[in-house]
Formats: structure tokens, sequence, C-alpha cells
């Protein structure tokens, strides 16, 4: 399939004609293109390009200058109608048009008057190929004319009543913009209380006593002319009831003030707009502005609403506190009621405004320029909509086209002109013009027919570079007439390009999608309609693209360190790439702290205003990519300054200051420290903190204190350096604010009671003189208070108390001026006696064989004289019979129980022991006597682990066990238990034997065992409590002189000896059989029978499993073949095991043969857990034996 521009046409009934002639439009219409060789050949009817606004407001100072600008080909000549005449520039000197356009300039600064000139305009632009026209331009000078003359009368009225100030400004052109302003050009303060209306006039919803002057002035600015109109001024004066009275006295008239009612509150009426409805009408598009004043008191507050429907949400505006709405880009949907709503706390009332959308023409399609070939068929379509529905009416060259010459190839059918089979005398400029009550909308069009064959407007060979995976775009700008249809070819016998990989844009520009390397090569375009062909060769490249492949980063570094940013690109190498290192979008700072070496930028000695955004940029002549990372330099803030105290009072002031620049981190908080100068001078206290956005503090202060202040700022790195001290402010001496703390009452000895507490220190004694006065009364006693007033120390004793008596005791301070507040009263003990009594009744509970539960009856209160401090239980180990006797040489264990607890357990005793114990009173003074000892017994518990285990003496099938009773039997042992079993060479456990020995045995002998086998041991005690924790060891049997001597005899037995000579008998019959064969000269496969019969000694191990050569089948068991002996140099292969001997028994010696083999099997040093079975370690046969020897 070939991409073209212009898909197939297809046949339609016949009464679509409509249809067909809007898609021919579409399909045929040609669009000319601005190049400047094409511009030269071709024709083309006039086009307005530029003109003057509908409503031409002129500045009368100034030349007028009415715009019209065309462009065509030939180049269009103009003309001008003036109020619907035509308007000949040449008998008027003051009127000239400039060379090549229809713009008129109308020199009215040396002669001649704005007002001479004012009418309605309209420029017709004319060439061979029509006429276009512009809009009507009404052209009017700006007037600014000059406020009435009027006397005004100063207005009188009381506070609280209403007040409107008319503005009422002249009629300008355009209208003036209000505003009222003070003799001093100041503006007059507005609020919801006072506000400027639409109309201009000032509004007061009640009257203050400030709003008296003599100076409300409106003024009117005319911006056309950049001139302000002023009014007389206005005198306002706002009188109290008691003023009124007293003016009325003086002979004022009724007339010269506003209504005598009582100030009084009232609810709400509306100043404007009057009555309860009103109506509004307003064009779609402009800006629908609704207002509602009301006056009342206290001053009403407007709300808004629409009834039957929302406003909308992101068109609606609040102006003038509320007071007026404003909707923009107003519709006709917009139209309906609209509600506003005057309320204060005595009332409400309501205004409904109705709102109705008009609307000006606006377009829905406005007529396009179309070009055709010679035959065609096309349309033009004028539709606009508006409020009331607009009238669309035709001209033909500027003129009404029911009055125009007669074209049979066009047909008017109301909003539409049909056109078919044109020919070159078809060519004309159409306008539409669509107005109503509200306006008018004029569009030209032109239709130009031509007849062209086509033309490729791009140079030829032009070379395409892009980059990989971007979409390129090869251009094919072109013209024709008919319309030519564009394909693409790639490479020089390529076929159409197809539409599933490319796209064909209507002007002929080829699009790749997405462009690849593959996509590299020439592309051809061609051109054609039924007039002729042209073609037009481009090249494509594809370019790697540039990428970053490390961006730099965002950094936070402190003032006056380094800073280094990283930015690596990768680029295809046939572009010339560029790194350009950007500050906050503009050029690095000429400085020499900025080295740029590559890709890399560093900044020394970073100063706050190297902080912002830097950006990499790399540049190539295809593409261009960029990081940005961003500097934030930061500090420690700057102190405070411009420390101020004010409000300066008994027992606070305001400290005020001026926070130091924070340096880029932000101010978390203040710190306020004070010096007293009269007591610590030179000593900074902490006074307060207060939040960074805060800059002034409350502080509170104590009397007789010389104050300074300071103020440190803190930000996340740090604090700031203190600022200067404030000035020294000194507080008056006061009586204290408070009295000492920590007041206590305890007595030293069991006949005092020592009073103590923590004096004030200097800044709190709020004057000179500082004593403090002790008292002190027996609690539940007849006597008085007692007191006594002492100098400022912090103890004062009481002698001749009874032994541990509550007593109520107060210490208060006091000083020159006076007393501080009564103190609280605490309670104290005069001092305690050691308990008397010690605790009856005392119980043990044994629980097992390692804790017992302890009880008691507890201690009469009264005889335990202090305060209790718990139960102390003393507990020993005891032998029976020797308790007595032996106490001073027992260690004693001690437990205390806490308050008055009369229960307790005693932890970690010794099973299977005898133990007495005996628990005493504790107060602060000390423990009282003891009680009685009570004695009681530990029940017996499991045994610890046997306290070593041997084997020794190992034989050939025995082993001997030594062993050591466990260090701790807990109890009677009843036995110990010796559990056995087999390791084989491969890590294996074999059955579990297991044997009981009695308790009075520390050695035991194994018989029946294997040779040459390893054994492992678990061996525990028992009681009758249970089993203890066992010992596990390892022992390996060995072999003796016997048995080699009985594995020696065997090759004495006669069946061996007959087996060796029939072996020895058949060797000699096979080297007869080789030597017959020799000499009959037959060939020997020397190599053969020696590779099959290779010396044992030297057969190569096999990798596998490290055996030598030959061997069997490992689950036959069978005897090796004689090739399977132990290599010649004795040594074994790692592989088959790293154990060494030592690893598997406690330091026992291996077992060697006469030549240095190894006898005994071992296992490795995997432990496995004891297994049933009937696996056990291989024991050597007789024919592994011998060949041990062999």
């Amino acid at each position: 399939m070939q991409l073209k521009i212009m898909p197939k046409k297809k046949r339609l009934p016949a009464g679509r004609v409509a249809l067909i002639l809007f898609l021919c439009q579409m399909i045929s219409a040609l669009e000319v293109p601005l190049d400047p060789k094409l511009l030269e050949d071709l024709v083309q009817p006039p086009t307005i390009t530029q003109q003057s606004p509908k409503d031409y407001i002129i500045d009368p100072r100034e030349n007028i200058v009415i715009q019209c600008e065309a462009k065509g080909k030939p180049p269009p000549s103009f003309s001008w109608t003036r109020n619907g005449t035509h308007f000949d520039i040449d008998k008027d000197p003051l009127v000239t048009m400039q060379p090549g356009s229809g713009t008129l300039t109308i020199n009215i600064m040396s002669e001649g008057k704005a007002e001479t000139y004012e009418g309605v305009y309209q420029c017709t632009a004319r060439n061979e190929r029509g006429a276009a026209i512009s809009n009507n331009i009404v052209v009017r000078p700006s007037r600014s004319p000059l406020w009435t003359k009027e006397k005004l009368e100063p207005i009188t009225l009381r506070n609280g009543q209403s007040l409107v100030l008319p503005c009422r400004p002249p009629l300008g052109l355009p209208p003036p913009i209000i505003f009222w302003m003070d003799n001093s050009f100041q503006r007059l303060p507005q609020s919801e209380r006072v506000s400027q209306g639409l109309n201009g006039d000032l509004y007061f919803s009640n009257v203050l006593p400030e709003d008296t002057r003599e100076d409300y002035i409106c003024y009117a600015r005319f911006n056309h002319t950049q001139t302000i109109q002023q009014k007389q001024p206005i005198s306002v004066k706002v009188i109290s009831v008691d003023e009124l009275n007293d003016t009325i006295a003086a002979n004022l008239s009724d007339t010269e003030f506003y209504s005598a009612k009582p100030n009084r509150e009232r609810p709400p009426t509306f100043l404007t707009p009057e009555g309860n409805t009103s109506n509004k009408e307003e064009l779609r598009g402009n800006v629908l502005s609704l207002e509602c004043i009301a006056e009342g008191l206290p001053t009403p507050v407007i709300y808004w609403i629409k009834e039957d429907g929302t406003l909308p949400t992101n068109r609606t505006f609040y102006r003038n506190f509320k007071k007026t709405l404003q909707i923009i880009q107003v519709s006709e949907a917009d139209s309906g009621n609209y509600q506003c709503i005057a309320k204060n706390a005595l009332g409400a009332i309501h205004h409904t405004i109705s709102v109705t959308v008009k609307a000006a023409p606006y377009w829905i399609l406005a007529p396009q320029n179309l070009v055709l070939s010679p035959g065609e068929d096309g349309s033009l379509i004028c539709r606009a909509n508006g409020n009331p529905k607009p009238r669309i009416s035709w001209l033909s060259n500027g003129v009404p086209i029911e009055i125009a010459p007669d074209d049979p190839s066009r047909k008017i059918d109301g909003d539409t002109i049909i056109f078919s089979n044109v020919q070159e005398r078809s060519s004309a400029v159409y306008q539409c013009n669509a107005s109503n009550e509200y306006g008018y909308l004029l569009a030209n069009a032109f239709v130009n027919v031509l007849a062209e064959p086509p033309r490729i407007l791009t140079s030829a060979n032009t070379l395409y570079q892009v980059i990989a995976n971007r979409p390129a775009l090869l251009d094919c700008a072109f013209f024709g007439s008919p319309l030519p249809t564009i394909e693409w070819f790639k490479g020089a016998k390529g076929s159409a390009l197809r539409d599933d990989i490319y796209v064909l844009h209507e002007n002929g520009t080829l699009e790749i999608p997405v462009a690849q390397k593959d996509s590299t090569g020439t592309y051809t375009c061609v051109a054609r309609n039924k007039l002729g062909m042209a073609k037009n060769e481009v090249h494509l490249e594809i370019k790697d693209p540039t990428r970053i492949i490390k961006q730099p980063e965002y950094a936070v570094v402190q003032r006056g360190s380094t800073v280094s940013f990283e930015c690596k690109v990768k680029h295809d190498h046939t572009l010339t790439l560029t790194i350009t290192w950007l500050k906050d979008n503009g050029e690095l700072p000429s400085d020499g702290r900025f080295t740029v070496d590559k890709d890399h930028l560093e900044v020394a000695d970073v100063r706050d205003s190297d902080g912002g955004a830097y950006t990499c940029v790399a540049n190539t002549t295809l593409d261009m990519v960029s990081a940005s990372a961003v500097l934030s330099v930061v500090d420690v803030p700057n102190p405070p300054f411009d420390l101020e105290l004010t409000d300066q009072l008994d027992k606070s002031v305001q400290l005020s200051w001026t926070p130091g620049d924070d340096n880029n981190s932000p101010i978390t908080k203040f710190i306020i420290e004070y010096e007293d100068a009269m007591h610590e001078a030179g000593l900074w206290h902490h006074q307060t903190e207060v939040p960074g956005t805060q800059t002034t503090a409350q502080l509170k202060l104590s009397p007789y204190v010389n104050y300074s202040f300071r103020v440190m700022a803190v930000n996340s790195l740090g604090r700031s350096l203190p600022s200067e001290p404030s000035e020294q402010y000194l507080t008056k001496a006061a009586e204290p604010d408070t009295n000492p703390t920590a007041v206590e009452g305890l007595g030293s000895e069991p006949d005092n009671l020592v009073i103590t507490w923590k004096p004030l220190n200097g800044f709190e004694s709020n004057g000179p003189g500082l004593q403090y006065k002790v008292s002190w009364l027996q609690k539940d006693g007849d006597d008085e208070w007692a007191s006594v007033v002492v100098a400022n120390v912090s103890k004062y004793i009481v002698s001749g108390t009874p032994t541990f008596v509550p007593y109520l005791i107060k210490v208060q301070a006091l000083n020159d001026v006076g007393f501080a507040p009564e103190p609280a009263v605490v309670m104290g003990h005069s001092g305690e006696d050691l308990p008397m009594v010690a605790p009856g009744n005392v119980r043990v509970n044994v629980v097992n064989s390692t804790l017992a539960e302890v009880h008691w009856d507890p201690v009469p209160l009264k005889s335990i004289r202090g305060h209790l401090q718990g139960y102390r239980i003393y507990y020993w180990k005891a032998q029976e019979g020797s308790l007595k006797r032996n106490r001073r040489h027992i260690e004693k264990k001690i437990l205390t129980f806490q308050g008055s607890k009369t229960h307790g357990m005693l932890p970690g005793l010794e099973p299977f022991s005898h133990y007495a114990l005996n628990v005493r009173v504790v107060n602060g003074k000390g423990e009282g006597p003891a009680s009685p000892d009570r004695v009681f017994n530990t029940p017996e518990g499991v045994p610890s682990a046997p306290s070593s285990l041997k084997i020794v003496n190992p034989t050939l099938d025995s082993l001997t066990l030594e062993w050591d009773p466990p260090s701790r039997p807990n109890g009677i042992l009843t036995e110990y238990t010796l559990k056995y079993q087999p390791i084989n060479s491969t890590h294996e456990l074999g059955p579990l034997v297991d044997l009981k020995i009695p308790a009075n045995k520390t050695r035991w002998t194994l018989k029946n065992l294997n040779f040459s086998t390893r054994y492992k041991f678990y061996f525990y005690a028992q009681t009758a409590a249970g089993s203890g924790s066992q010992i596990t060891e390892e022992a390996v049997t060995t072999v003796d002189e016997a048995m080699a001597s009985r594995q020696v005899d065997i090759a004495t037995q006669g069946w061996f000896i007959g087996l060796m000579c029939a072996v020895a008998l058949l060797i000699l019959i096979l080297l007869i059989v080789c030597f017959i064969r020799r000499n009959k000269g037959g060939k020997y496969p020397v190599k053969e029978k020696e590779d099959a019969h290779a010396d044992p000694e030297i057969q190569p191990m096999k990798e596998d499993d490290g055996t030598f050569g030959e061997y069997s089948d490992a689950e036959d068991h069978k005897p090796l073949k004689k090739g399977s002996r132990t290599p010649s140099d004795r040594t074994v292969k790692k592989e088959d095991s790293d154990d060494s001997l030592v690893d598997y028994g406690e330091g026992v010696n291996g077992q060697f043969n006469e030549d240095g083999s190894f006898i005994g099997q071992y296992s490795g040093k995997k432990e496995k857990e004891p297994a049933e079975g009937n696996e056990s370690s291989e024991a050597p046969s007789p024919v592994n034996a011998m060949n041990s020897f062999v």
C-alpha cells in the first residue's frame, strides 16, 4: 500500500451533495506554502493581514493612524470608504497612505482637529483575482471632560448612621477609573464598613468619629489621555448625641444633618441595589459583576448564592470585601437568579438579581481560503452563533452577492457557497458577515483557481541527522494544483514505504516514529498530479543519544569548605560534545574559586552567595541533556542584635530582638540567658526558649536581681554566638516568693529531731537579710507550735525528744521586707532506736531440693521504734548435731525483704543438705534481735556428672574404665549407668549397649570387644531422684603380636600351599605357550601385554576413590585382587581422610606394622547419637591380612 496525502474519492448518493462538497473542501483545498520562489510565480487573491480594531479610540493629541495591511500576487492596491462613501485621500493634504500599504496617517499634530475625522472607515485591498475588505473601523477621539461645578454643603451626622458620598464622574471616552483620596493624595482606607461601589460612590454602612474629615475627594483617571480630574472636596463631621443636641440649640436647621434617631443597633438594609429584585444583562465572554452594599449596625456581612445552581468554582471571584461577585468568561449557562444576603446580629435581608447573558456573534466555523484546480469542486462554509441568533450575509469582492456579477460555478445555500466545475475566472474573495444587535463578524476567504504541475520545495540531498530512538522527520514540502499525491521510497530500488512503520503527514513529511540504526539511508519523495511528477532525495543518519551517566548530586556544605560536582557524559563519537556549567541558569561567576575540569566543577572556599542550582549542560549539534543539583551553603546562625527591654514591670519585662542571618538553615529556636550582676556576676543562666518564628519574649523576673539578657539562635548546625548583652534592669526588693524545699525531719539520735531543708539561693531571696523561721509540733500531742528564727543555714536540731515520735514541721523564709507565704507542713520523726522484738512463729516449707519458703509473724509497730525497712533472713548450711558448736565458722547468707512482707523464698539451696535460719526486723537504725533458729533439710536431687572418666589398658578385646564420683552427688548414689557403642570407618554408630554398675565402684573392665575398633562411652550416676548429667569418652581396642602370628600361621596351612602351587603351575604353562609361539615366529604384542599386566607396584590410582588398579564390587565385600596393594611409598592420599589419630582418643598413639603401615581402623571426628542396630567395624579378613605381608 502506498502512502498518499489524499485518499481515493468514493461516489456517494446524489442526495448528499453538501457532504460531498464539504469533503471535497477538506480533501482538495490547497494551502499555498510561503516559499519565496513559489510566491514569485503563483497568483493569489488579496488577504487582509492587519487592521485597526473595530472600536478605535484615538488620542486627540497625536496623529491618527488607521491600519490596513494585505498580501496577494500581484500586490494589491488599496482604497477607503468613510461613512459608507468613497474617501478620496488625494483631496485631503493631511491624509497620506504608506507606500505598498493601505495604512492611513492623518496629520492632526500640525493642524486640524481629531473630531473632524470621526467616522466609520473601511479598507479595500484589490488585485486581478479579487478584493478583500476590512472591518468597519469606528474612529472616535478620547474625551476627558471636567466635573461640572457644584456647591457641596458640609455633611453632619451622628455616630452609627449610614452615609453615601456621591461621585457622579463626567462621561468620558473611554469611561474613567474612579478612586477616592484626600488632599495629600493618599488613598482613603476601605473595609467591610467603608467601600467604593461600582458606580464610584463611597458607601459607609455606619459612621464612626474617626470618619470626620474635610477632604473626601473623588478622582477620575482617564487612561487614554493620561489625565486625572478631581471633584470638589466633601466635608463630613460625625458627632455624638450630646454634641448634636448642642448643635441644634445653636440654631442649625434640620436639613443640615441626617435624622436624629437614637444611636442604637439596627438590622441591615441595602444601600444598593434598591428594592428586593433587579435585573442584569451581560454579554458572553465578558466579566459579570454583581454588587450588593448594605448598611446596619453592627456592620453587615455579605453572602452570595445562585438559586437552583452553584457558583462556578474556577471562574468566581469576590471583590470589595465580598460586596461584589465577579464571574469571568461568562456564558449562557451562567444565566439565572443570584441572591445576595446581608446579615448582622439583629437580622438578615436578601436581594435577588436576575441575570441574562446575551451574546454577540461568535464563530462556529469561519470560512477558509480555497485553492482549487480547474474543474474541481469545493465549498465555503460560514457558521456563527449568538443570542439572538445572527443573520448570515455574503459578499463577493466587497459587493453584496445579490448584486455581484453572476458566476455559474457557484451556488448559495444559506451559510454555505457551493462551487462546482470551477474555472480560472471563478477566482474571487468572498466575505461572510454574521451580525445581530450586539455586534458583527466579518471574514474574508478567497477562492483561487490554479493549474500547476507538482513542485518539491525541499532542497535536494538534504542531510538529516537524528538521535536514535527519537522521531525522524524527513521534509518534502510540495505544491501543485490539483493537489499532488506523495509517495516515499527508501534506497535506489526500494518499494513504496508502507504505513505500518512510517507516518506520512499531509504536508508531505515522512515520520519515522522511532528511528533506529537501520533507518540510516537515502529516501526519495515523489509528488504526482495529472499535470506532471517531481521527486527529491534526502539522506538520514542515526546517531547515539547523549546521556549523563553520573549526575551531579545535591550538596549541603558549611561556609568556607570545598564542594565538587561531577557530571559524566556518554555521547556519539562522531558528534562534538560541549559541557557547560551554569549557576541558576546563568554563567558561572568569574571567580578563581570556580574550577572546571572536563566533567568536574569544584568550588573552593564556599560563600553564602555560592548557594543555588548548578546545572551541567551537555550539548551536541543534535541533542542536549542537562542535570542539576542544588548547593545549599549553611552555617550556624549569626547572633541576634538590637536587644530591647520594654514593658518593664516589677516582676516581668518584654525582651525583643532582631534575628541574624539564618545562613540557609532555618532557625528552630532562640535561647535566652540572664546574668545576675548583683549575686553572680559573669555567670549566665538559662532563662527560657522560644520558637524560631518568635522575636519577642515576655520574661518573668524575680525581685532584687540586677538583670542583663542575651539571646542565641539555634539551627540544625548548632547555636550562634551570644548576642551583645541587653541593658541592665534592677528589680525592686520584695518578700520571698517561695519557701525552702526538701524539708525533712529525721533524728540522728533516739532523743533528737534534725530538721533540714534546701536553702534559697541569692536569686530567690528577693531581698537582703534572708533568714528562716523553723517551727515544729509533736503530732497528737497537747503542746503548742515551737519556733525559732535562724540565719541563712540549712539545719536545726531539736533536742530532748521522745524516741521515734511524729512531728509536724514547717520552714518559712523571710527577709528585711517580709515573710514568704505560709509554708507547707511536712511530717517528720524524731530519732530511731533498734527494734526490741524479734519476729515470732517462724515456719519453713521446703518446696523442692533447691527452694524453701519461710513465713513469720510481723513485729508490732511500737516495738520497731523506727521506720520499718523490712525483714532480713539469715540462713546457713550446718552439720547435724553441731549447730551451736560450729556457728562461728559457718558462712551465712542474707536475704532482705522490703516493707511489711511476712514471707519470702530462699532459692539456690543445695539438695540433700541440713540448713538453719533466723529472721530479724530492720528499721532505719539497724536490725532487731534474731528469732530462734529454725532447721530444715532439703531432699535429694539428681547428681552432677562424674568428675572424670579415663580409659586405660586397651587390649585386643577389652578396655578398662576408671572414674571419680560426682563432685556434687546431691544425695545417696544408687548406681552408675554405662552406655557404649562402636564407631566404624564411615563414622556410623553401631548398636548401643546399656550396663549398670554398682555405686561403690570406680573401675570397670569391658571384655569381648572387637579388636581395632573405636568405641564411644556415655557414663552418668544416679540417685533416688533420677539420673544426673553424663560424661562421654572414646577409645580404640588394639591388635597384639598373637594376632599377627595367627596371620602368619595361615600361610603354612596345607590348603593355602596347594592353592599357591596351582597358581604357579598355571603361570608355568602360560610361559611355555608364549615361548612356543615365539619360536614359531608369531608376533608378540609387547606393548599391549605390558599394558594389560602392568607391575602392581606402579598401577595408577583411580581418581574417584583412591584405590589402585582393578577392584572388586564393594557390595560383594570380596577380597581385593593383587593389584590392590598399598603404594610403595606408604602414603595415604589427603582425599581419603584429613583426620589425625590424635583426634580420636585422649592422646592414644596409633598402632603400626613393622613396615610402617597403619593397622587399626578409625572413624572421623563427626559424632553421631547412639543408635540401635547390628552395624560394627569390619575386622580384617585373613586374606587381607595376608596381603599386608605380601
